[in-house]
């Protein structure tokens, strides 16, 4: 510590709290240990008698916890991300835009190895409307050695940004209803009204739909009808099992398209398909999609309209957190399905 004036103390870091008390109305810091006096601060520590204050010597080797947060953020935040300005020595990551929360789990796990320093965030490949928090950040101490946020910046300079949120784009749909029940009306079609409503949540048009019978080679020409025809997304509802008349797996393949996965560890959502036709996605929706408010279809939509081309080894390592717990008040996406470490 050390004792100035206070006129001269502009630009300097208090090391403790100044009190004030108005009676009958207020008791408490008018200005906090770490606080980073202004010119306008001044006459205000006058009138609360501070002549002189003590003030923090940092030296050249330490910044003060402000800067040290800003520095992290600065370093750490990506594209669709912005930040507050530091309080209490923390800084807030804000979403600048609505889309798909990117974290990049390791590299926050190394930052967060580093003595002093933390770095908390939201779950990845969440959805995010612009002006979310979505990951904060602070060091421990009022200062901290400037080596600790070079280490940072130097993780983030050889990973990348460790945060961004892209931006969800709008596909325009083909839709593919098949079941003998339904193509001869014997039921009433309850799946499209819903795969329609939850691509309706990021503006998805689906320009195309059929009610086809389960027949492998009518499903393949629809699929491959409506790519030619401008489709971004093909999906198709039933015929996901392994009776021997369910076939719609047989009409994806017929197609020529590569199978990422036919099957994923998520349960509500384990007959799930995917597939791609070049750099088209193909979706083989079990019946669960239906009746379940959260499955594999809510996990996966998302990062296919980000622009992702998810694989097969990203669908694996879903069944981590991939176990819906079919809560009677279902409070998915603020729940643990789908989430992981």
């Amino acid at each position: 510590m050390q004792k100035v004036d206070t006129k001269e103390a502009v630009g300097m870091v208090l090391c403790h709290d100044i009190t004030m008390v108005i009676p009958g109305k207020f008791k408490g810091a008018a200005f906090k240990k770490g606080h980073i006096i202004r010119a306008e601060d001044v006459p205000e520590l006058l009138k609360l008698g501070k002549d002189q204050i003590y003030i923090w010597e940092c030296g050249a080797e330490f910044l003060h916890e402000n800067e040290a947060a800003q520095r992290i953020a600065g370093a750490s935040g990506g594209e669709g991300t912005t930040f507050t300005e530091p309080g209490e020595g923390k800084v807030r990551f804000i979403a600048s835009v609505t889309g798909l929360l990117k974290v990049d789990v390791q590299g926050v796990c190394l930052v967060n190895d580093i003595e002093e320093v933390a770095l908390s965030t939201r779950h990845t490949n969440l959805i995010v409307e612009k002006g979310d928090m979505i990951a904060a950040t602070k060091v421990i101490p009022l200062v901290v050695k400037r080596e600790k946020i070079e280490l940072v910046e130097q993780v983030c300079k050889e990973r990348g940004p460790l945060l961004e949120v892209k931006e969800i784009q709008s596909f325009r749909t083909g839709l593919i209803t098949t079941g003998n029940e339904v193509y001869h009306g014997r039921i009433v079609d309850k799946f499209s009204p819903v795969v329609k409503e939850k691509l309706s949540r990021f503006d998805c048009p689906v320009p195309f739909h059929v009610i086809l019978p389960d027949e492998t080679t009518r499903i393949t020409k629809s699929i491959m009808d409506f790519i030619k025809k401008g489709a971004d997304m093909v999906i198709i509802t039933g015929g996901m099992s392994v009776d021997p008349d369910d076939v719609t797996p047989s009409g994806i393949r017929a197609t020529g398209a590569e199978i990422v996965t036919y099957g994923a560890p998520v349960f509500p959502g384990a007959m799930f398909i995917l597939a791609y036709l070049g750099a088209t996605p193909i979706l083989g929706l079990p019946a669960c999609v239906m009746y379940s408010k959260a499955t594999i279809f809510d996990l996966i939509l998302p990062r296919i309209l980000a622009g992702e081309r998810v694989t097969r080894r990203e669908i694996t390592r879903m069944g981590h957190g991939g176990l819906c717990l079919d809560c009677p008040h279902c409070s998915f996406p603020s729940c643990s399905f789908g989430k992981s470490v």
